[in-house]
């Protein structure tokens, strides 16, 4: 009894000492944000440890959480739900069953979880495109890619470009009534990633290019070459995502060496001849003065780790990387950055780069916003920020698509 009274009282210190950790003052619904926070440094710490006593991987743990909100096809009154497979891929189509007029708008929706982790199937996704479909009278569609490490890069993304090209086709189109001048790819986190990139691929494909008529990118992550930008520094610990979570995970999208996640915690694992690629992701460049405070620009340091992974010099894990004759063609663009997260610098950069070549985008900045809100909108959680988040989303396509 003493020995698990002892255990007790040292999680309830450890708790409320993540409890305690700093939480932004302009954050709505503190107390739920900086619990909610707790738990996740909780279950992250719980998984690593589970990693060091060699009972299962750090990824594993977080997967099995998350397959607790893993959800069934339900259909309800105004909405078929069905799951079937595009090329192979698993996917979970909407259907609105009210009868329309004229054809109907498309969203293909790319779920985050930085490449390893997550479902279309998951309660918050099934609920975002349900809301989507019954609010637009759209068909979605949410894709589950193979995810890593058991499919590393480019794995995720070929099954999504293979999804997406699956569904412009014409006969595919008409059988689900979907008007094939008014469909938006979205994606959150690094389904925003995923969304970016193949937009950029197919947008200059004579088959598929004026099907895409706009790209949504929620809180999206654009690159792996600096990960030591302004929102690096500034949102280190999270909330929410912290620093050493994402690397941990997106790290495991390119190998399971445990060299590279240290590597990149210091900056220091991008290859030697990769300079020229920095041009691309200068912050100091691109960022609005507002953002830079008072950091000081380095570039990351150039051949201090001993392997080479091509995929840190590959446009489609960073796409951030393409040139701007490359970006002019690019679609009506929707880009949803939060103040508090450290991917907020990517999106940033991202719309700099496209207005400088001429593409309409709007931007929304959540000034209390954190990353993956969208998670946190259905029972228990119901977070106003990700109800926010979700309607300036539907808005705009609604507006635009």
């Amino acid at each position: 009894m003493g020995y698990k009274t002892l255990c007790f009282g040292l999680l309830c210190i450890l708790l409320a000492n993540y409890i305690y950790l700093p939480i932004p003052e302009n954050i709505e619904e503190r107390w739920k944000v900086q619990f909610l926070d707790a738990g996740i440094r909780m279950l992250s710490f719980m998984a690593k440890m589970f990693e060091n006593m060699g009972l299962m991987k750090y990824q594993d743990f977080l997967s099995i959480l998350l397959r607790l909100q893993l959800t069934k096809p339900v259909s309800d009154e105004n909405i078929t739900v069905i799951d079937t497979d595009f090329s192979d891929i698993p996917v979970r189509l909407y259907l609105p069953k009210r009868k329309s007029e004229r054809k109907r708008p498309a969203v293909i929706y790319i779920h985050g979880g930085a490449f390893t982790l997550g479902s279309c199937k998951l309660h918050p996704y099934d609920y975002l495109n349900r809301w989507t479909a019954n609010k637009l009278d759209a068909v979605v569609v949410g894709l589950d890619y193979r995810l890593a490490p058991q499919h590393p890069f480019p794995a995720a993304l070929e099954d999504c470009v293979l999804v997406i090209k699956f569904f412009l086709q014409d006969t595919i189109l008409q059988k689900y009534g979907v008007d094939p001048t008014r469909i938006c790819i979205s994606g959150d986190s690094s389904g925003g990633t995923l969304a970016a990139t193949a937009t950029q691929l197919l947008q200059n494909n004579p088959e598929h290019k004026d099907k895409i008529k706009a790209q949504a990118l929620l809180y999206p992550g654009l690159q792996f070459i600096d990960i030591w930008m302004p929102s690096h520094r500034d949102y280190e610990h999270g909330p929410f995502l912290s620093r050493e979570i994402g690397i941990k995970l997106g790290c495991l999208y390119v190998t399971e060496d445990t060299a590279l996640p240290q590597a990149m915690q210091k900056n220091e694992h991008m290859p030697k001849g990769s300079r020229h690629l920095f041009k691309f992701v200068n912050w100091s460049d691109f960022l609005p003065e507002k953002y830079k405070k008072n950091h000081v620009y380095t570039e990351p340091s150039l051949g201090k780790l001993n392997a080479f992974y091509p995929a840190f010099v590959d446009s489609r894990l960073s796409p951030l990387l393409v040139s701007d004759s490359q970006l002019q063609s690019l679609p009506l663009t929707y880009i949803l950055t939060c103040e508090h997260d450290i991917l907020r610098d990517d999106g940033l950069i991202y719309i700099t780069q496209l207005r400088k070549v001429g593409v309409q985008v709007t931007h929304d900045h959540i000034e209390d916003g954190i990353h993956g809100a969208m998670l946190l909108i259905t029972v228990p959680y119901n977070l106003h920020l990700g109800l926010r988040i979700r309607d300036k989303y539907i808005s705009w396509l609604e507006k635009n698509l």
